[in-house]
């Protein structure tokens, strides 16, 4: 936060005589999620309606909807794509196995991060009249289908034998748990340094 946009903050703050102990608690956590966090406006949009519905529908507290900020900006933009070619060489960068049959399922499935850390072995349907991953609660809270292509299929093959994994098929630090997407973020962005 600049020194300006900080002033201005504390300004209006104590213009509506919030505390020293308020202004600062305010202060650290724009901070937090805005410079050390650096979370885009949307996710911080996602920490307001979480905390908006708190008090609303578990302390039963009526809040303004949006505390005086603007709207979540209008319009988006598209996404980057990666030709095929830069696909294979960031996927080529990482050494570690389960790392990267993780990022060619969500590469060749189509699939979210939120739903490749939350499959199971069982979800694999490799069938060769089905040849389908299963995913449970996608997007919208829906089971759906998506293809599983033979490639794909023999990477998995391989990273089955190497880490027999138990309940997730990409666990976590602890077996028990699945992989989380902070980690799978942390793979991609490792990947991209590499590749730069």
């Amino acid at each position: 936060m600049s020194s300006k946009v900080k002033e201005k903050f504390v300004e209006h703050m104590e213009l509506f005589s919030l505390t020293k102990e308020t202004q600062r608690g305010y202060i650290s956590g724009v901070r937090y999620l805005l410079m050390e966090r650096k979370l885009a406006w949307g996710s911080c949009k996602t920490y307001l309606s979480g905390i908006t519905y708190f008090y609303r529908h578990i302390c039963n507290r009526e809040v303004e909807d949006r505390f005086g900020l603007p709207p979540l900006p209008r319009g988006r933009k598209l996404p980057t794509v990666l030709s095929m070619e830069e696909v294979s060489r960031l996927l080529s960068c990482i050494d570690n196995l389960k790392h990267r049959v993780l990022l060619k399922t969500i590469y060749s499935a189509g699939l979210r991060v939120g739903e490749v850390i939350r499959l199971k072995p069982e979800h694999i349907e490799s069938d060769p009249s089905r040849m389908m991953i299963r995913v449970e609660q996608g997007k919208g809270r829906k089971d759906l289908y998506t293809l599983l292509s033979e490639q794909l299929l023999g990477e998995l093959r391989e990273y089955w034998r190497k880490y027999s994994p138990g309940p997730w098929l990409f666990p976590g630090q602890k077996s028990d748990s699945h992989i989380t997407s902070t980690a799978v973020w942390s793979v991609m962005c490792d990947a991209k340094k590499k590749q730069a």
